[in-house]
């Protein structure tokens, strides 16, 4: 625990959060306008089954947090955390950027920390629009805090749809092929359903390994994915759809809702029927539950970062380009390290 007080009588404290404060974690992060999926309880319990140790670090002024990280620590193999491990935080911290004094004492008491809990560097990969007036007031606090840009973890650039309109002009936002496609698939026959049990997770892994070859991507083992919705689908955060034709599974999408962001975090389509047009059935119906859910905005989750129709992801680019949404980038990932030598031979492992 990291305690401050200010010459204005402020105290600070900064300390690791409790099991039993999951709710009221992501209360705090599911209500902040720079709150993220990345940054809730249930993302920490994920990326700790495949590898990562789990660090919430809640900031508070008197008995309010007013900041929060999720910081994701990850040492080399079989080596203890205290004897040195990459901290990251992914789509954070969650804090007023905008509010000198908070980040000047968050930062400080955020840095003492990890130092002393054995962090030879921390990764930080804010969650803003580089297009928003807000994103230089993110980029300058980096600049003043000392940090470098380092290769990016999560995508550069996405297309990110606004959902506050109504269903007719989310349509006619749409390229027109789109709009065709989509009512075509239903007109066909395709149907979407929510994903109840493991065996659907099974059988969309099945044609996501399929998905895999043909856009030669890399995937996790099933067993990811199978851990992914068992946490998520209880309180209906995440659902995956599930697109069928007279029995046929085609195609399935995992989709997120919190902190009223929608994110279409995987999607696998096999090489059946694929003139329904069941991926384009999906999408729409993802984006009318994200909307009755709360969510303000559907993330792609990523496009190329050139718009070169050689690019290896061109033909996935232009299937999410053409839903209407508008391009964004975000600032990236930006190290500020504590033990430059150590981690130096650090990057070989982590």
């Amino acid at each position: 625990m990291v305690v401050d007080q200010t010459a204005s009588s402020i105290h600070y404290i900064l300390r690791p959060v409790a099991l039993t404060e999951r709710a009221l974690w992501d209360t705090f992060v599911g209500q902040h306008e720079y709150g993220h999926l990345l940054q809730s309880w249930r993302w920490g319990e994920l990326k700790g089954s495949s590898g990562w140790h789990p660090l919430r670090l809640a900031f508070y002024q008197g008995t309010q947090i007013v900041a929060a990280a999720q910081v994701l620590c990850k040492t080399a193999p079989y080596m203890p955390l205290r004897f040195g491990h990459l901290a990251y935080i992914p789509k954070g911290p969650v804090l007023d950027w905008s509010d000198t004094a908070l980040c000047e004492a968050f930062f400080t008491h955020l840095h003492a920390f990890l130092r002393r809990y054995g962090a030879l560097a921390v990764q930080l990969e804010p969650e803003v629009d580089l297009a928003e007036s807000r994103s230089k007031i993110v980029l300058q606090r980096l600049q003043e805090m000392g940090t470098r840009r380092v290769a990016s973890v999560q995508p550069r650039r996405t297309i990110v749809t606004d959902l506050t309109a109504d269903e007719k002009t989310l349509l006619s936002a749409m390229k027109e092929k789109w709009r065709y496609n989509v009512r075509l698939g239903v007109r066909k026959g395709v149907t979407v359903r929510v994903a109840t049990s493991t065996t659907d997770v099974e059988a969309w892994y099945d044609i996501y390994q399929t998905t895999s070859a043909r856009d030669q991507f890399g995937i996790h083992p099933l067993e990811y994915y199978t851990r992914a919705w068992q946490a998520f689908a209880p309180d209906d955060t995440v659902r995956l759809l599930l697109a069928e034709h007279e029995g046929t599974l085609l195609a399935g999408i995992f989709i997120s809702v919190f902190a009223r962001q929608a994110i279409y975090l995987y999607g696998a389509s096999s090489n059946e029927k694929r003139q329904l047009m069941p991926n384009y059935v999906l999408q729409w119906e993802a984006m009318r539950w994200a909307k009755e859910a709360g969510a303000c905005s559907y993330d792609f989750w990523g496009i190329p970062e050139t718009d070169a129709e050689d690019e290896a992801m061109a033909g996935v680019y232009r299937f999410k380009r053409g839903w209407g949404g508008h391009v964004v980038e975000f600032p990236g990932c930006y190290e500020y390290t504590y033990h430059p030598l150590a981690m130096k031979l650090a990057r070989r492992f982590v």
